[in-house]
């Protein structure tokens, strides 16, 4: 038994944000239905990477496991009506559709409501329901340049520094994971559901609680260095060295210490908060000069004897071997009937009572249409019809 057993989740989102916090919701158990088109879901026809898959991209593998898939045409009014029956036994409701979208749907709040009074119905948009910005497009690129931390990192004269990962998108799916959680505790003490919204802009500016007080209230302005600083609130050495063989992270050691253990004189008389902050150049190339002197291996081995915060850089190619996350069994691996032996990441938060669990490998377009209808109430014969008009469509493996 998992914590979320018993719920169910209608997941009418697309791309990243809203089928990752569904999909989180699926590994604690909930019965999620992907309500996708009768062609697929936008994520099914672009691959990232060019990761094809056999009849499943990696893109939508990643994102869609636990899930039952539902196609119907919300266009077909048979459809949108057999939804909104379904609608009556769930628990969640969750879309990103562009604000106005779900209302021209007939998928809005209102009208989930009226046949589901209890309904958590959790709205991602990119910018917020109304406002100047709310018909932009919220895509991830665009909203990491808006959120101030792409001149948070690298050096003077460096174009923004964009991060090497969907990191708007994944901080706004934990955010929407979490309002379902708090939606479904608030139900469960006082049997009300409620409209709930969450945006990419707030969802990001929020993950950047510290630093943006830094400026608001401590008034500090982010500067960038000539060397390549990790962090431009963060005292130096803060970042990524070379070393005689590969890369290794340093963060923040006492430099009088640091230049005991590297044979930097330079670094004995310095106090680590003052000068580190206002020397970083400085620092950053005395430490980088010396750190090339030797193996990866052999300053780790060093560093860490003395407690010295520092650490290995990883390509992907590189996580599956570490030990710690061999021992975490941070990664995911299950056999799917189309795609083969899938190997993603896992769910990251461990019960022990009702632990996560997989159920459900990614599905092939509405491949649970009839299943998931017949659950709702509708007869064997009104499911047919669907079927045979196209309204609904499964594919099977």
């Amino acid at each position: 038994m998992s914590v979320l057993d018993g719920y169910r989740v209608l997941d009418l989102s697309i791309a990243m944000s809203g089928p990752f916090a569904a999909a989180r919701l699926g590994d604690l158990g909930a019965d999620v239905v992907k309500v996708e088109p009768t062609t697929g879901e936008w994520q099914r026809h672009v691959a990232a990477g060019g990761a094809t898959g056999n009849r499943i991209n990696v893109s939508f593998l990643s994102l869609n496991r636990n899930k039952r898939s539902l196609a119907v045409n919300l266009k077909d009014p048979q459809g949108r009506e057999a939804l909104l029956e379904l609608a009556r036994t769930a628990d969640v409701f969750l879309q990103n559709y562009r604000p106005g979208v779900a209302e021209r749907l007939g998928v809005d709040y209102e009208s989930v409501k009226a046949v589901n009074p209890q309904i958590v119905y959790v709205s991602i948009s990119g910018y917020g329901e109304s406002g100047p910005y709310a018909q932009r497009p919220g895509q991830d690129l665009l909203l990491q340049g808006m959120s101030g931390f792409m001149k948070s990192a690298g050096r003077v004269g460096d174009p923004p520094h964009p991060a090497p990962l969907y990191v708007v998108d994944a901080v706004t799916a934990s955010t929407a994971f979490e309002a379902v959680l708090a939606g479904l505790l608030h139900k469960e003490r006082t049997g009300q559901g409620q409209l709930i919204t969450v945006n990419m802009l707030d969802s990001i500016i929020a993950l950047q609680l510290q630093e943006m007080s830094v400026y608001t209230q401590g008034k500090v302005r982010a500067t960038r260095t000539d060397e390549p600083h990790a962090h431009t609130y963060i005292r130096a050495p803060y970042g990524a060295f070379e070393t005689a063989d590969r890369e290794i992270t340093l963060a923040f050691p006492a430099l009088p210490k640091l230049g005991a253990l590297l044979d930097l004189p330079e670094l004995l008389g310095m106090d680590s908060e003052v000068d580190g902050f206002t020397q970083r150049d400085t620092v950053f190339r005395l430490v980088a000069g010396k750190l090339r002197e030797r193996t990866a291996q052999e300053w780790l081995e060093l560093f860490d004897a003395n407690g010295i915060w520092a650490g290995p850089v990883y390509g992907y190619a590189d996580i599956p071997d570490d030990p710690q996350v061999k021992h975490n069994g941070s990664l995911l691996s299950y056999e799917h009937p189309t795609e083969g032996t899938v190997t993603t990441p896992g769910f990251p938060i461990h019960f022990t009572r009702t632990p996560s669990a997989l159920r459900h490998p990614t599905p092939l377009v509405g491949q649970h249409s009839r299943d998931i209808l017949r659950e709702a109430g509708i007869s064997e014969e009104r499911v047919d019809a669907l079927l045979n008009s196209g309204a609904v469509t499964s594919e099977q493996v």
